[in-house]
């Protein structure tokens, strides 16, 4: 069986970004495409970039709603997600965009919060997940 879909795990940055997607790095995420290859022995994940993100991006910025991995705690691992009445937490199939994030530094951040992160964003090609993308070495730009 043979399902193609639109990632909603990842968000990119491009040197010169296309027409349609209006500066929106959420847009981007839209555009990349998985093909998911279910048989009797084996699982893939092919996940297809537009040539415009394929190569990530070192500066890439992002703002969006936090979803921190450990509530009320001080940390560098969350998500950010494009719409917290869309999140990928509440049990619909067809949920909005999420990142996964890496900070540089602990920080405390509400679940909900609207925030700016900056980093390096890096392609996952794992053939065993749908994740696409994760920015490491993340900095909050505002809060």
């Amino acid at each position: 069986m043979r399902s193609t879909s639109l990632l909603a795990l990842a968000a990119f940055a491009v040197p010169t970004t296309p027409l349609w997607a209006n500066d929106d790095p959420w847009a981007l995420l839209a555009a990349i495409e998985v093909d998911e290859t279910i048989s009797d022995t084996s699982y893939t994940v092919k996940k297809t970039y537009p040539d415009a993100i394929r190569n990530g991006a070192q500066e890439f910025r992002i703002t969006g709603y936090a979803v921190p991995m450990f509530p009320g705690v001080a940390g560098r691992d969350l998500l950010l997600v494009s719409d917290m009445g869309d999140c990928p937490f509440c049990g619909q199939p067809d949920h909005g965009a999420s990142l996964q994030i890496q900070l540089d530094e602990d920080v405390l951040i509400e679940e909900g919060q609207r925030i700016s992160v900056i980093g390096a964003l890096e392609l996952v090609d794992d053939p065993e997940t749908w994740q696409a993308a994760i920015l490491r070495g993340a900095r909050i730009a505002d809060l």
